[in-house]
C-alpha cells in the first residue's frame, strides 16, 4: 500500500490515501526509519523500504501491513 511518511511538530505520521487515515508513528525498529518496521498509534506495523538514511520528507513509499490483512 501507498504510504506518505512526514515528520510534523508533533513527530513523525504515516498517511494512508487509500484508508483516508493518518496515524502518529509511535515506535520504530530501527533508527534510521527505513529497512524496518514502524508501529502506529491505532495498532497497525507498517513494514517500510530499504532507503538511504538521510531520505527527505515528506515522502511517498509502497509499505507492507503486518499481520491482519489489510
Amino acid at each position: 500500500m501507498k504510504v506518505m511518511i512526514r515528520r510534523g511538530d508533533k513527530g513523525l505520521s504515516a498517511y494512508v490515501p487509500k484508508k483516508d487515515l493518518e496515524e502518529p508513528i509511535v515506535a520504530t525498529e530501527r533508527v534510521t526509519l527505513w529497512g524496518g518496521s514502524v508501529t502506529l498509534r491505532n495498532g497497525w506495523t507498517l513494514m517500510l523500504p530499504d532507503m538511504p538514511a538521510e531520505t527527505r520528507l515528506p515522502i511517498t513509499v509502497s509499505a507492507r501491513k503486518v499481520g491482519e490483512e489489510e
